[in-house]
């Protein structure tokens, strides 16, 4: 995908809450890991094997911040409620280059 690494970004939001796995995979690059308080630099297919399909558990998800820190890192807060009806905020830093994905880290918050 071309556009701004904000762009990218929010495309792969959207993807991952409608579960369109075929357009998302392309917006990841091959060298893609994902870190979070639960995987610890997970590749590609890892991350799209445990944590891609999760969207069922959330009755909302909602993006509250996506803002650029620089040309290549974005960061995002958003804010879910489970089917539990707990609600959530969490912190992404992802970093985009060349309009690829190469790394997600992910900052778990308390409830909302």
């Amino acid at each position: 995908m071309s556009g701004t690494a904000t762009e990218v970004v929010e495309a792969a939001f959207r993807l991952y809450r409608a579960q369109d796995r075929d357009a998302a995979v392309a917006l990841y690059a091959d060298d893609f890991t994902f870190t979070s308080p639960h995987d610890d630099h997970i590749d590609k297919a890892a991350f799209f094997e445990r944590c891609f399909p999760t969207a069922d558990r959330f009755t909302q998800h909602r993006l509250l911040w996506v803002t650029p820190a620089d040309e290549e890192l974005v960061l995002v807060l958003y804010e879910y409620e489970l089917t539990t009806g707990e609600r959530y905020r969490n912190t992404e830093a992802i970093t985009v280059r060349d309009g690829l994905i190469r790394e997600v880290q992910v900052f778990f918050g308390g409830r909302a």
